[in-house]
């Protein structure tokens, strides 16, 4: 049966790509000899979430309207909760009726949101290397994909100069997010006021994906929110999947424009009928009984970082220090790039030889080709015991 050139524009995916090859080592090494698969390829969490959001949710789950549909009205209690982490976080007042909106996922708000606010044809620019949700939304919406390069040694600052006036002009939206994921470098707020100040001169939606906002480990994470005019033409996405390692129950929020707020409300409600009652009273009670709980984390990430980078660097495999939580970007090595590797093929010999899966750089954009992503997703000891694994494979290389 035929399928839409759109799908075939969004292709399979990186993480897609990904799941596929663990499986087939998983049903190649199934022996008891063999090595077992080792998942450092994905930003999903071994660290439990607050107890206090979990028994919010089991107290939650056996009330009869916790099995029930969910519309938009249903969820004022968790965009009240909302707006006062806001004041909070921020010191910054929002609307729980008019600027904020409960998401299945800071990924879904990402990909439905070109779909409220832009034509087929439209301009859109995103980063480069950026989230796959990014450029994904962007096609389900039939837009016209604009690129900024983010490079290395620029410390993956974005040059919006690279654009003139007259592409600026052409411009509908623009997608971001920093701290940055693949590259986990945290970002500057003068970053964002930037890309605020460009959206309401040029009339751009500024769309800013923030799900690791609380993951900083060097620096202060920047936020929409603190810009100047967000409410003109801003909306920021926010998650519970990274800092309170609730990412299965797939619970985010996005706070903004009204307009735009408005725009993914209407959309969403031929979409979906939200998350349960019971899911947004754990969402609630993280937000207000736990609202420590990322930074209680930041250390245990914090050891991983600097103990797995210690471990690839007597390797030899350099890599620079990343200041947000949860991953490693590391450039492919020298001798894979004489062995004429790229960051595909290298991450499917690894799987392949040493059981580790790391997430191709590429699959973000043609700006991650010659890197891998690695996830800080297990204790200390397992990721120290996995780069002792990797050596026998470099050193055949080598």
């Amino acid at each position: 049966m035929a399928t839409s050139r759109r799908l075939g524009r969004l292709g399979r995916g990186v993480f897609d790509r990904n799941d596929r090859r663990k499986q087939a080592y998983r049903l190649a090494n199934a022996g008891p000899q063999s090595l077992s698969l080792l998942d450092l390829s994905l930003g999903s969490t071994d660290l439990s979430p607050p107890a206090v959001a979990l028994e919010a949710i089991e107290v939650a789950l056996r009330a009869p309207e916790s099995s029930s549909y969910c519309l938009h009205a249903s969820t004022r209690p968790f965009r009240e909760a909302v707006a006062a982490w806001s004041q909070r976080r921020f010191g910054v007042s929002v609307d729980p009726d008019r600027e904020v909106l409960l998401l299945v996922g800071s990924q879904e708000g990402t990909a439905h949101l070109p779909l409220a606010v832009l034509d087929p044809g439209d301009s859109a620019l995103i980063l480069d290397p950026a989230y796959p949700s990014h450029r994904g939304g962007l096609i389900l919406a039939d837009a016209r994909i604009e690129r900024l390069l983010l490079r290395p040694e620029q410390e993956w600052r974005p040059d919006f100069n690279a654009l003139s006036n007259s592409q600026w002009d052409q411009l509908r939206m623009m997608v971001f997010g920093f701290p940055h994921n693949p590259t986990a470098q945290v970002g500057e707020q003068s970053w964002l006021v930037e890309a605020m100040d460009r959206g309401i001169r040029h009339q751009v939606v500024v769309a800013h994906d923030n799900p690791y906002v609380d993951l900083a480990l060097d620096g202060e994470a920047p936020a929409l929110l603190r810009c100047p005019g967000w409410r003109e033409c801003g909306i920021e996405f926010f998650s519970f999947s990274k800092a309170w390692c609730l990412g299965g129950f797939r619970l985010a929020f996005a706070i903004g424009a009204e307009h735009l707020i408005t725009a993914l409300r209407e959309l969403k409600g031929v979409v979906d009928f939200n998350q349960s009652l019971a899911l947004q009273r754990g969402a609630i009670a993280a937000l207000t009984d736990a609202q420590d709980w990322p930074q209680e984390i930041l250390g245990v990430y914090r050891e991983r970082r600097d103990r797995t980078l210690a471990a690839l660097h007597a390797l030899g495999w350099h890599a620079p220090c990343p200041s947000m939580a949860l991953y490693l970007w590391l450039p492919i090595p020298a001798w894979a790039k004489q062995q004429n590797y790229n960051d595909e093929t290298l991450a499917a010999d690894l799987l392949d030889q040493t059981g580790l899966a790391l997430t191709p750089g590429s699959g973000f954009g043609s700006g991650g080709d010659g890197w891998l992503r690695l996830a800080l997703v297990h204790p200390v000891e397992d990721l120290e015991a996995a780069v002792a694994r990797m050596r026998p494979w470099w050193h055949a290389h080598i």
